[in-house]
């Protein structure tokens, strides 16, 4: 049995509960389309990260006296760390919030590498946090109770209170969203390209979800070993400073960062870190669909705002942008060409393959694989 979204999108309202903000998670991602599809424009945001998401449930309280709902995947609590003692807390502002956490990495429960040790320890951050939290049951006459005594709580103290929500605790509810575009690539075949546009001695670092999986499939299937990359499996938003400090220790290799929209929006500081830096061999490709596509399609602002205008601004030497499938390998070598940091972004369109895989090598020896690449 699993929770249909709209009951519990009901018992939420029926709490005066109907602000939303967060990042989408994939445990939650039948949660997040439905609130996507039926909440009013000015009652749900995408954040660009979960820090963001709390203070957008913070203002929304000080405007209005109403609690917010944040939603967020586990990994996210060392986002929202900061605003959840320092803004929100019952000893600083005191501001009720719903925190609805996907718990990936459930011991006991398989799941990849890096979400093991965030799932074994979610609850104990969340007690260090001194923030009451409750399992939310998939059945729908349990989680009133449970709703009941979490938003009485959250009252009660004034502060935040958390549901962990489990896999499989929602009924499945498909976003709707617009039919694909045949002009533009599909992410694998911009990969494809990519790849076939570096130099042997050139490395990768990818950027977590999808995009890294697919690399890692790209040259398992072609034969090309996988000491070229790094794969950022975790650390949303991180791989671009990843690839910075390898460009600076490592002056004579072109270092690719391969991005999405979704990790550039969630920590866009680090554009302004990059071209403040004249890294000639820094190259960062950002892969744009508009979409959190490995957590389940929802949108981001990827499609509203100027990325390579961004990266400019920010320094960056060269910027451009592409949306043909046929420019993207002579525009990727172009870019190897150009001295950086410069910028491609290349428009994409949301889908994957039903059979993807994941890496077969575990993250520390993806790691001893690039350093030994690094070091040849």
């Amino acid at each position: 049995m699993a929770l249909a979204c709209e009951h519990f999108y009901q018992l939420l309202a029926d709490r005066r509960l109907d602000f939303y903000a967060g990042v989408p998670d994939s445990l939650l991602k039948s949660f997040c389309a439905y609130v996507t599809d039926h909440a009013a424009p000015d009652r749900h945001v995408i954040a660009a990260n979960e820090g963001a998401a709390v203070a957008l449930a913070c203002g929304y309280h000080l405007a209005t006296g109403n609690a917010g709902v944040v939603y967020m995947q586990n990994s996210g609590l060392g986002n929202a760390i900061n605003p959840l003692t320092s803004l929100v807390d019952p000893e600083v502002y005191s501001v009720p919030v719903l925190l609805l956490i996907g718990w990936r990495g459930e011991p006991g429960v398989k799941d990849e590498p890096q979400h093991v040790k965030q799932g074994r320890i979610t609850p104990a951050t969340l007690d260090a946090l001194e923030i009451p939290w409750w399992i939310l049951p998939p059945q729908d006459e349990a989680v009133v109770s449970v709703m009941d005594e979490a938003v009485s709580r959250m009252r009660d103290t004034s502060g935040p209170v958390a549901l962990l929500v489990r896999k499989a605790t929602f009924s499945d509810y498909a976003l709707s969203s617009p039919g694909p575009c045949p002009e533009l690539a599909l992410r694998e075949e911009a990969l494809e390209a990519i790849v076939g546009a570096l130099g042997s001695r050139d490395v990768v670092v990818s950027t977590t979800g999808k995009a890294s999986r697919e690399l890692f499939e790209i040259r398992e299937r072609t034969g090309q070993g996988h000491g070229a990359d790094f794969l950022t499996v975790g650390s949303m938003g991180h791989c671009s400073q990843v690839a910075m400090g390898i460009a600076l220790g490592n002056a004579d290799r072109r270092v690719v960062c391969i991005d999405g929209d979704g990790a550039v929006i969630m920590h866009m500081g680090a554009l302004a870190i990059m071209g403040s830096r004249a890294l000639e061999n820094l190259k960062h490709i950002v892969l744009n669909n508009g979409a959190h596509e490995s957590v389940g399609g929802q949108p981001t602002v990827g499609n509203e705002i100027d990325i390579p205008g961004i990266a400019r601004a920010c320094g960056y030497r060269r910027t451009r942008c592409i949306a043909s499938k046929e420019e993207i390998g002579a525009a990727v070598t172009a870019l190897m060409r150009e001295p950086g940091p410069s910028l491609l972004e290349i428009k994409i369109g949301i889908g994957a393959r039903e059979d993807l895989g994941r890496p077969t090598r575990t993250p520390l020896e993806n790691k001893q694989d690039f350093m030994e690449f690094l070091d040849d």
